[in-house]
């Protein structure tokens, strides 16, 4: 049926779905942004009880979808996989440690003879809620930025390891670059924004509300000075192209906002989730809607969309090399196979009958804002 169609296709087809996959998981770090937000927020007990409550109905689904884009790039891009898991593994193994405290911390945090108690557990949340989406900002400037390491694709003829790591740190060296540190923290600030916004969505509680819409502007002043700070580092450096003839990486002065206006469909979608993350804050900061939430929501997954497709399209290395520029990963050289990509894309075909079930679930749970008397009558709560 594809015998015809360029592996070219299916390799930009499923760079998309990656990307979109990774704009999704962006903006469900609400729910690590909310676990930061509780003990500044939350007064007492009662309050503290409903801010997890309103959160922690949807833990599951943050690092769901972050299994689900690992998957992704595994299957899709095994070689981006196996170099950066394999070499930057102290940054994807704080991330999983993270992931890991948190689901603990809300099976455990109120049950009678968790031995930890409840303030340890709330801690764990506030932990995975910092580290989680720093370190996953910071991880994913590399892309623009460079990793240290080598790939020698002969070493597959006498079993050898294809991907060496240069650098005993192993991806931490990452957060102490400004630009990955920047974007690091923006993904932080975001977090807390969204995060703010969902309890506008979610709960209903005049004292709380009052207070949330002061700290969402604080938050969102810190977001917005962050990214700008990585928009402008990324767009006024060196990015690192590819020769489409020789397939030869090379450094070029502006590539990542050539790439910006040399794609013009990408250009549109990232203005337009620009506007409406500014849109949102707007009517969340100063109007105090609930349905903020929805459009700053969508314009994240626009933005970091468009980002991650300024990364790896139009001849671009989406995971560079500073060892060895020539080791630098792009959609070409670390994809599967045809056969491999054309199998997954009949499986792809099932994910908009997922989304629109999580929709429907997402709906059905949120038709009722929540209140004190429902974190008392719920017996799985929190």
């Amino acid at each position: 049926m594809f015998e015809n169609v360029s592996i070219t296709v299916f390799q930009h087809y499923w760079w998309i779905v990656v990307s979109l996959l990774a704009a999704i998981f962006v903006f469900l770090t609400f729910v690590q942004g909310g676990q930061t937000l509780v003990w500044q927020l939350a007064k007492n007990d009662k309050e503290r009880s409903i801010l997890i409550n309103a959160i922690g109905r949807r833990w599951d689904l943050t690092f769901t979808t972050l299994v689900t884009f690992g998957g992704a790039f595994f299957a899709s891009f095994p070689l981006f996989y196996s170099t950066s898991f394999g070499g930057a593994y102290w940054v994807w193994m704080l991330i999983l440690f993270s992931f890991i405290i948190q689901a603990v911390s809300y099976e455990y945090r109120t049950k009678a003879a968790n031995f930890l108690g409840t303030k340890t557990y709330d801690t764990f949340l506030l932990l995975n809620g910092v580290l989680s989406t720093i370190l996953i900002g910071a991880a994913v400037g590399t892309f623009f930025t460079g990793s240290n390491f080598i790939v020698d694709k002969s070493n597959i003829a006498d079993g050898t390891v294809i991907s060496q790591w240069t650098k005993g740190t192993h991806g931490l060296e990452a957060a102490l670059n400004i630009t990955n540190l920047s974007l690091g923290i923006a993904v932080f600030a975001l977090s807390r924004v969204l995060g703010n916004m969902y309890f506008m969505f979610a709960i209903e509680h005049d004292e709380l509300k009052a207070r949330i819409q002061k700290t969402l502007k604080i938050c969102s002043v810190l977001f917005l000075v962050f990214f700008l700070l990585f928009l402008g580092l990324i767009f006024t450096k060196q990015g690192f192209a590819v020769n489409p003839d020789t397939k030869e990486i090379f450094m070029e002065k502006f590539k990542y906002l050539h790439n910006l206006f040399q794609m013009p469909l990408v250009l549109i979608i990232i203005l337009a989730g620009v506007v409406l993350v500014l849109f949102g804050i707007f009517k969340g900061a100063f109007k105090g809607h609930s349905n903020a939430f929805w459009y700053t929501g969508l314009g994240v997954v626009f933005a970091v969309l468009g980002l991650f497709l300024i990364a790896g399209f139009n001849n671009t290395a989406y995971y560079p090399s500073v060892a060895d520029l020539q080791s630098s990963l792009t959609i070409e050289n670390s994809s599967s196979s045809k056969f491999t990509l054309v199998t997954m894309t009949f499986v792809s075909i099932a994910v908009p009958f997922v989304i629109a079930y999580i929709w429907y679930a997402w709906k059905s749970l949120t038709r009722k804002k929540i209140n004190q008397e429902d974190i008392e009558k719920d017996t799985m709560a929190y």
